[in-house]
């Protein structure tokens, strides 16, 4: 399989990166407020495909599959970019107006556990439920009153609910699982795009900050440290793509098996980069007025998205033992 990005992904990936750079950069992610996107910065992400690039030219999409959305949701996560972003992207198969740009999605997963945690649920206009039966759209009127949690990711406001309605079902059985697992490798681009933000943010500090008259990052402890993020980052990008690259032709791969890599080793490269930035910039690392906090913060909501890094591991685990069985 080849895993180089063609011009038109390459082109994205550019367009993407100049576009959170110039409207969210990652050293000023203190001084953003915490609630949806305004709506200018909205149309900007929709117009670089954020909704349509999934979907299929026939329901009004670019058509560009997985890898395309990939390569855009790691640049949302190296920035932190704000709002429904994730599952505006997932209800685009199901909802044409989403997939238009006209409005925007939350969503959950139900599997009769309770509560149930809808993010920007206050904002969004639609909320979309996949269940193990198929998928369900709520209007947001339909919703009933939230309990406003505190979330864990200060960027991201979150409603809680102890049930949420049965809905209007838009999808099967087979959508909601498809839904699921682009839903999992979409996260593992933004799970990768933090990892690789919490590199570049050790790196630039560790060549500023100056003990015994040098830089702390001409240190070998230091250095370690920081080359084992850039190990982590490069396992969790050459597995997110090609779990990407599976999805878009199921017959380069396993799907299960691919997904479940990604998400692994994406939640691990996010989870202990982050923890390693916190401890490359030392007392500041921790503070809420240094990057690396958010960064460990959206790190950890986002591993427990679309399945925790166990479930996929026992997944693999199921699926390699069927075959030596």
């Amino acid at each position: 399989m080849d895993f180089h990005l063609d011009d038109e992904q390459l082109a994205l990936q550019d367009g993407a990166a100049r576009l959170c750079r110039s409207r969210w950069p990652l050293d000023r992610v203190t001084e953003r407020p915490a609630g949806a996107l305004e709506r200018h910065d909205w149309e900007a992400l929709v117009a670089l495909g954020l909704v349509s690039a999934m979907v299929g030219e026939s329901r009004g999409g670019l058509g560009l599959g997985v890898v395309a959305s990939t390569v855009l949701f790691e640049q949302l996560g190296r920035h932190l970019v704000p709002g429904p972003c994730l599952w505006s992207a997932l209800a685009a198969f199901v909802d044409r107006a989403v997939a238009a740009g006209e409005c925007t999605a939350g969503g959950t997963e139900d599997r009769g556990q309770s509560p149930l945690f809808v993010e920007h649920a206050g904002s969004v206009d639609t909320v979309v439920v996949l269940r193990d039966r198929g998928v369900f759209r709520i209007e947001r009127a339909e919703l009933p009153a939230a309990v406003p949690g505190e979330p864990l990711d200060p960027l991201s406001p979150v409603g809680v609910f102890s049930r949420l309605p049965a809905g209007t079902a838009v999808g099967d059985a087979a959508e909601a699982a498809r839904l699921r697992r682009v839903g999992a490798v979409l996260t593992a681009a933004l799970q990768l795009g933090i990892a690789d933000a919490a590199l570049e943010v050790s790196v630039a500090y560790s060549l500023e900050r100056e003990q015994f008259g040098v830089p702390i990052g001409s240190f070998q402890a230091l250095k370690h440290m920081m080359a084992d993020m850039y190990v982590r980052v490069a396992l969790a990008r050459s597995a997110t793509y090609a779990a990407a690259a599976v999805l878009d032709d199921p017959e380069v791969g396993d799907p299960t098996r691919s997904l479940g890599a990604a998400k692994l080793l994406a939640s691990e490269a996010a989870l202990e980069n982050a923890r390693a930035s916190v401890q490359v910039l030392g007392g500041m690392g921790f503070t809420w007025q240094m990057p690396p906090h958010f960064l460990l913060k959206r790190a950890w909501v986002l591993d427990r998205g679309f399945g925790t890094p166990t479930e996929h591991a026992l997944g693999i685990a199921a699926g390699l033992a069927e075959e030596v069985a």
